[in-house]
């Protein structure tokens, strides 16, 4: 599904990804992970050509997504991306949040649109809200509806970027429920997440980044008790124990 092949990006003199090479197979669920800064929403960002790359390639569907004929928009109705920020529209009602893209940009009529958002609005446990305006959501809810939207373009490839971070702790169990049920379903995932209770029960395996580069790749259970990289080793015993490190 996703072949990047080292793959470098700069910001000015900052090298923010060094030579990352990876595979991600279809129906497979990623979880990325490291320190602040160490490259990963950055990694994921380039997947849909929301940052570009200097250097390298990156083939999703065997297709090199920074080619000189690719339509951008097309791409990106294709792969489904979820941000920190809930990024829905305050001024549409949560239905036609989710109803607007498969209108717009598949040429759905507006009945088979709302039945689709509805169907995914269901999926999530907020078709009682359809109606709703986003600033009636709760937080959780807000990135629910974030998660049925991205998915009403029927994608083949999810993508969230750290999607519980601006959450309450009580709001992100409902949200890391949601993508639980979509990696069962055998939807291609990649998560960059801070949650490491998702990545051990959810992933299929685990990339550890710092400083632009993949340190790290293992499934969960390699990842969790057995980790290779001094890096990351230390920073495992950091999560585990902050409050003892920091004293």
């Amino acid at each position: 599904m996703i072949e990047l092949h080292d793959v470098n990006k700069w910001y000015g003199s900052y090298h923010a990804l060094v030579d990352v090479t990876e595979t991600i197979e279809k129906g497979e669920v990623v979880v990325v992970c490291g320190p602040s800064g160490s490259g990963k929403s950055t990694m994921i960002r380039t997947l849909n050509r929301l940052e570009p790359i200097q250097g390298g390639r990156i083939l999703i569907d065997g297709h090199h997504i920074y080619g000189p004929d690719v339509n951008v928009n097309t791409l990106r109705s294709r792969i489904g991306f979820v941000f920190q920020q809930f990024n829905l529209f305050p001024h549409l009602s949560v239905l036609d949040n989710c109803a607007l893209a498969p209108i717009q940009l598949r040429g759905l009529s507006r009945p088979q649109a709302e039945q689709r958002a509805l169907a995914l609005l269901d999926r999530v446990g907020l078709a009682h809200k359809a109606h709703a305006w986003p600033s009636e959501l709760s937080g959780g809810q807000q990135q629910r509806v974030a998660i049925a939207r991205a998915l009403a373009m029927e994608p083949p490839l999810m993508l969230f970027d750290e999607p519980t971070s601006a959450l309450d702790p009580e709001m992100v169990g409902e949200v890391l429920l949601v993508m639980r049920d979509l990696a069962r379903d055998g939807m291609t995932m990649v998560c960059v997440t801070h949650e490491m209770g998702f990545a051990r029960e959810v992933a299929d395996r685990v990339l550890f980044m710092d400083e632009g580069r993949v340190l790290e790749r293992a499934t969960p259970g390699e990842f969790f008790t057995r980790p290779q990289h001094p890096r990351a080793q230390q920073f495992l015993s950091d999560i585990r124990t902050p409050f003892a490190r920091a004293a």
